[in-house]
């Protein structure tokens, strides 16, 4: 399995015949360069999204129209697209486990919020989640936009992922002490990746704070386009 960071919250996810596109941000992303764009889609199968603001669900149908691609997520908000916008998606909810062809995607919970922009203020759109992505024989956790949680107890003793890419930014989300803190307490992870950082000043520049805490983890400070196997 290849992860590659398209920068902020967004991952190219290769394993198997698949290409998974995770929270795909691309136009106004300002550290995954527009001549990589093209190169950072190309030949994906499915487009996953984890909630509705812009940074990671903008791209979502103008790529899903371009590449003949379905979308997977969360019902309410796959539902408004496959009526509004004429597009494939596959919906399902918190529990729910789709198979993908070669990977096995289950929706959990994060503590966050959704909304799309509209002349009128923000929109709720369905919820935040994250997702446990099961393939080769690993188990994946991406996060999304989320707080530490106590669901994080059952998650990482139900599913066991050996995987994490945890939003650890701050100021949105965890930050790299909150992810730390959530890691060590909840999980056993083998790899860790931190994301939703390094794109604005506003959010956390470096994860040494997290590789400092976690000195048995191997925690891997993602480069933009840089293959990262699992």
């Amino acid at each position: 399995m290849k992860l590659i960071w398209l920068g902020h919250g967004s991952f190219r996810i290769e394993t198997g015949n698949l290409v998974l596109l995770l929270d795909p941000w691309l136009t106004g992303n300002p550290v995954l360069p527009e001549d990589r764009h093209a190169e950072a889609i190309e030949g994906a199968t499915q487009i996953l999204v984890t909630h509705a603001h812009f940074d990671h669900s903008a791209d979502a149908v103008r790529l899903s129209k371009e590449l003949g691609v379905p979308v997977v997520g969360q019902y309410d908000v796959m539902s408004h697209w496959a009526e509004k916008e004429g597009i494939e998606t596959i919906g399902f909810n918190k529990g729910g486990t789709v198979d993908l062809g070669g990977a096995r995607v289950s929706m959990v919970n994060a503590v966050h919020s959704s909304t799309f922009g509209s002349p009128e203020g923000p929109r709720a759109a369905g919820s935040e989640a994250g997702f446990m992505i099961m393939a080769e024989g690993k188990t994946l956790y991406a996060s999304g936009d989320t707080d530490i949680m106590a669901d994080m107890e059952w998650m990482g003793d139900y599913y066991k992922p050996d995987v994490g890419i945890l939003s650890a930014g701050g100021h949105f989300t965890m930050d790299m002490k909150g992810a730390a803190y959530a890691a060590k307490r909840y999980f056993n992870f083998k790899t860790l990746i931190p994301a939703h950082y390094k794109t604005f000043p506003i959010l956390e520049q470096s994860a040494q704070e997290l590789i400092d805490a976690l000195p048995g983890v191997d925690v891997i400070e993602p480069q933009i386009m840089t293959a990262i196997e699992v």
